[in-house]
């Protein structure tokens, strides 16, 4: 760390891992705000299927970047990089410390890191891409990605159909590469980072995560899911827990099945957030249980 004197802790893993109890525990300590760095929830008809913090965690430590948002609303990371960093000034004038935690690992890039600028595009495009989806299926958006930008489609998520939708929006807007925008230039921050990777045995997570979507479900996920149909084509519902819920009401599959189907999903993309996260630089790996080690390494990070 450099001798700034304002400082940005960061808090990332996979789902189900215990991020936000931690957060709120590390903020306490140092009376201090969250920043969410948790893309779906953002948005305020978003609630059960998100695992937003509870009333009585957002009672403990003031969160920002929750529940502002309605699901018709488009927020890229580049717009999070934005008021982020508007937001830290603010923070920054009466904190030393401030905490982000969350789970998009493309939000958390763009505020440590900074993010591309793309240009501006008609909101036509998306949509149009987003009834492909739904007429054609994602398979035939990743080949029209392969034949205008082979560079990213060998590196997109590819079960990802907000990353290839905002790839292709681009591509059809501007007749040019969607990775042509992006200059993989770090950004230089006025502020220290410490960043804190959590980790767990897989059978552990695992369990978490079957039992959080249990929980979901019985807390009325598929009551929330009913609610959203009619903004089902908006980019902030192309997401686990809502999309395998809007095939059962489809009649595609059964209940059962559906429920199933949110638990692997969401497994698969607890694999994909770690894969992510263990190519960034400088995250120093815990447990959730070490909670001792990780505030003895913040300290001592925050002496240097």
């Amino acid at each position: 760390m450099t001798k700034l004197s304002k400082t940005l802790i960061v808090i990332a893993g996979p789902t189900a891992i215990g991020k936000t109890g931690l957060a709120i525990n590390v903020a306490n300590f140092f009376s201090t705000e969250i920043l969410s760095a948790d893309s779906r929830q953002f948005y305020c008809e978003m609630a059960i299927g998100t695992a937003k913090p509870t009333p009585d965690q957002l009672s403990r430590a003031k969160h920002h970047f929750v529940d502002f948002l309605p699901v018709s609303e488009f927020f890229s990371a580049g717009d999070f990089e934005q008021q982020g960093l508007e937001l830290l000034n603010q923070l920054f004038a009466s904190h030393d410390v401030v905490v982000m935690t969350g789970g998009s690992g493309l939000y958390i890039r763009a505020l440590c890191e900074g993010f591309d600028r793309f240009p501006d595009i008609d909101p036509k495009y998306r949509e149009e891409l987003n009834i492909q989806i739904e007429t054609k299926g994602l398979g035939s958006l990743l080949e029209e990605l392969l034949e205008k930008d082979p560079e990213y489609y060998a590196s997109v998520d590819k079960a990802n159909p907000q990353r290839i939708v905002r790839a292709l929006e681009v591509c059809r807007a501007t007749g040019k590469a969607y990775s042509s925008f992006r200059s993989k230039r770090q950004h230089t921050r006025s502020f220290n980072i410490i960043k804190i990777g959590l980790d767990m045995d897989r059978e552990q997570l695992y369990h978490n995560i079957n039992q959080r979507v249990d929980e979901m479900m019985q807390s009325g996920l598929l009551e929330e899911v009913k609610q959203l149909l009619p903004y089902r084509k908006f980019n902030a519902l192309q997401t686990v827990g809502y999309t395998e819920l809007f095939e059962y009401l489809d009649g595609k599959t059964s209940l059962e099945q559906a429920v199933e189907n949110i638990k692997q999903n969401t497994r698969n993309y607890a694999k994909r957030q770690l894969t992510w996260f263990r190519k960034e630089p400088g995250i120093i790996w815990f447990s959730p249980f070490q909670k001792e080690e990780i505030m003895d390494h913040i300290r001592s990070m925050l002496c240097k």
